[in-house]
């Protein structure tokens, strides 16, 4: 309860206002999602958004992306330029102004972007805000001038606008590398960004290649005919992206290790003031994937646009279902869950900048209530033009739904049975191989499922009982890439290990049920554990993938080698340690011992190496772009063996695939 010297006390001079660009600086994780490697990477989406802009405006055809080694990146595009004339009013140049104020750009009005990504015009400053230093080149040959201006420590210096000579350009900003390549860089027009991220505001500064390479290919595939390039001088890798065929070609990319049931549906078509293309196609997978664009930009979390292709598949099947007498008068129609098994789809649309509504600045779900109806006008008219004009492939669909949709009903059946017979909701008798602890605080818990019967008593013997739990699972699971949620739950060791989790599976899931914080998958560092620990990824991925969503699925990281000389010992954890360590004085006197499995491990040693949170290793799996996860899962656990052969091969020698944080 406050007292009456904290009333007192509480004055005007307590309320702060910030100016300028203080407030993204205060508050980063307003601006762009997160300070971690997610933040990081958003900054160089912004600028590149800038440039997609002008691409979609039909004023651009080539972006490239440079990372260098001082961790700086320059983004480069043969658009306008941006303006630098005076803005009147404001006594300054409408480049500074978009660099140094937040609410200031091309995109509120006056028919400078049609069409655009951005809707707040705050890019350009909330990176420029975020950056040790920041400089913008200009490129404009109509003038017979390039221009430069610079900012540092988040523009509290700016250095004022003025022309360069491209072949011996000068910079103001002090430690700052020129990493700008105007010699080959040779368009008439466009502009440059190149800024360094302030490492005081990030938790990392090292950017993921993997991201920019499918980002870029996103773009390239949206946008037909626009050049997409991207040169990581970090280890002088290069990246070029450009195709004719857009959206359907992008489908076509999505299916590529799958089996199609049909030829690729594909609309495009104007309503009104929103542009509306889809492309779809069912495979014989029994997994969805679904990806849905606002100019140009993924949303993750969906919105109006995938609402309305929803709405417009469901009906527009169930309608065909019903003509064709292919669904009876007694039976029901096709829920929306019937449609999703083995559908990849794609739903992009463009609408003017003044009208586009994301919901947050990290546009992961479209907000425009308008687009709804557009897009199942579009789909609905599409389809059934598709449906008359292919019967073989409206039957195919609509056969692949129907099939569905009995299963999905069997599963509901034999699910019922099996929460009846082993009480998956909660409640009921543990499985008798769980170890369990004795704390029940979430915060706190783990359940570690374990490879093997020796590697599980090694780790029964080395846990804390109070925090960790921990299930043994004997020789391979079930591969469910290719099962539906009956055979799963029918398995007697998903069944003890979703008992186990306590959330139940299915549409009967709920996350508050969880009984431990995290889940940990421990197994040998070879390639049976490593088979293991992918049927049990798959198994997540597939059907419960809330778990990994939500943060609670980790790998543990046992050593591979044990370095000992004298009394001293020193654990190792892949070839590269081993090799650093073989270099070191001690590493010269050391006996090195590998480990063939975790059942070699006293349980000392593996408290110490692979359980202790003091000293261990985890890997959080944190799959971002579950497009690229299917793929990942459908060529390695799938039954197509080329595509499966040639992963192998290509990957053979860096043996690692990154779905971890």
């Amino acid at each position: 309860m406050a007292t009456i010297d904290d009333i007192t006390n509480y004055t005007a001079d307590d309320i702060q206002v910030l100016e300028g660009l203080d407030p993204v600086r205060k508050r980063p994780g307003m601006y762009i999602g997160s300070t971690d490697i997610r933040g990081l990477q958003h900054l160089v989406t912004e600028i590149v958004n800038n440039s997609m802009d002008e691409a979609i405006g039909g004023f651009a055809d080539h972006v490239k992306v440079e990372l260098h080694k001082d961790g700086s990146v320059v983004v480069y595009d043969n658009g306008r330029g941006i303006p630098y004339g005076t803005k009147k009013g404001y006594d300054v140049t409408a480049l500074e102004l978009a660099f140094t104020r937040l609410h200031a750009g091309g995109k509120f009005g006056g028919g400078s972007y049609k069409v655009s990504s951005g809707l707040h015009g705050v890019g350009a400053s909330v990176v420029n805000a975020l950056s040790e230093w920041c400089r913008v080149i200009v490129i404009n040959t109509p003038k017979k001038e390039v221009v430069m201006q610079e900012y540092v420590d988040g523009a509290d210096t700016i250095y004022k606008l003025g022309k360069i000579d491209p072949k011996a350009p000068k910079t103001k900003i002090k430690g700052a590398e020129w990493n700008i390549d105007l010699k080959n860089w040779n368009y008439k027009t466009g502009t440059i960004v190149q800024f360094k991220p302030n490492p005081k505001t990030f938790e990392t500064t090292e950017y993921k290649i993997n991201y920019f390479k499918k980002q870029l290919k996103e773009y390239a595939f949206l946008t037909a005919g626009i050049r997409f390039e991207i040169v990581d001088h970090r280890d002088n890798s290069r990246f070029n992206y450009y195709f004719e065929g857009g959206v359907k070609t992008y489908l076509t990319s999505l299916n590529k290790n799958k089996k199609p049931l049909h030829k690729v549906f594909h609309v495009s078509k104007d309503v009104e003031d929103v542009h509306v293309e889809v492309a779809l196609q069912y495979n014989d997978t029994f997994t969805e994937t679904v990806v849905a664009y606002a100019n140009h930009l993924k949303n993750a979390e969906g919105g109006t646009h995938l609402t309305g292709f929803r709405t417009a598949l469901t009906r527009s099947i169930n309608d065909y279902a019903r003509k064709k007498d292919i669904l009876k008068e007694k039976d029901p129609n096709l829920a929306g869950d019937d449609l999703k098994e083995g559908l990849t789809a794609i739903i992009s649309v463009y609408l003017g900048s003044e009208e586009l509504q994301f919901e947050g600045q990290t546009k992961a779900k479209l907000g425009n209530s308008h687009v709804k109806p557009a897009v199942e006008a579009v789909v609905k008219e599409g389809l059934e033009t598709f449906f008359e004009e292919n019967p073989r492939d409206a039957e195919q669909i609509v056969g692949k739904n129907v099939i569905s949709m009995k299963a999905r009903m069997a599963a509901k059946a034999a699910r019922d049975t099996v929460i009846r017979k082993s009480a998956l909701e909660g409640g009921g008798v543990l499985p008798g191989k769980l170890a369990d602890c004795s704390s029940k605080d979430k915060e706190r818990t783990e359940l570690y499922i374990v490879e093997g019967d020796s590697a599980g008593g090694s780790a029964k013997a080395a846990r804390d009982r109070e925090t960790q739990a921990i299930l043994p699972v004997f020789g391979k699971v079930l591969n469910t890439e290719r099962a539906r949620l009956d055979k799963v739950v029918d398995s007697k060791k998903f069944r003890e290990l979703i008992v186990a989790i306590g959330t139940g599976i299915g549409d009967q899931y709920e996350q508050e049920k969880i009984r431990y914080g995290k889940l940990i998958l421990m197994a040998d560092a070879d390639v049976d554990g490593a088979h293991i620990m992918t049927l049990n990824l798959t198994f997540f991925f597939r059907h419960m993938p809330e778990l990994i969503e939500n943060g609670n699925i980790f790998l543990a990281v046992p050593p591979l080698y044990k370095g000992t000389w004298g009394r001293n010992r020193k654990y190792l954890f892949d070839d590269k340690e081993l090799a650093a360590f073989q270099k070191t004085k001690d590493g010269k006197n050391a006996i090195i011992q590998r480990f063939k499995g975790l059942g070699e491990m006293n349980p000392d040693e593996l408290w110490e190496t692979t359980m202790n949170p003091e000293t261990r290793r985890l890997k959080k799996i944190n799959i971002e772009d579950a497009a690229k996860a299917d793929e990942v899962f459908t060529t390695l656990m799938g039954d197509e063996v080329p595509p499966r052969r040639k992963f192998i091969q290509t990957h053979a020698k860096s043996a690692n695939v990154d779905m971890t944080s």
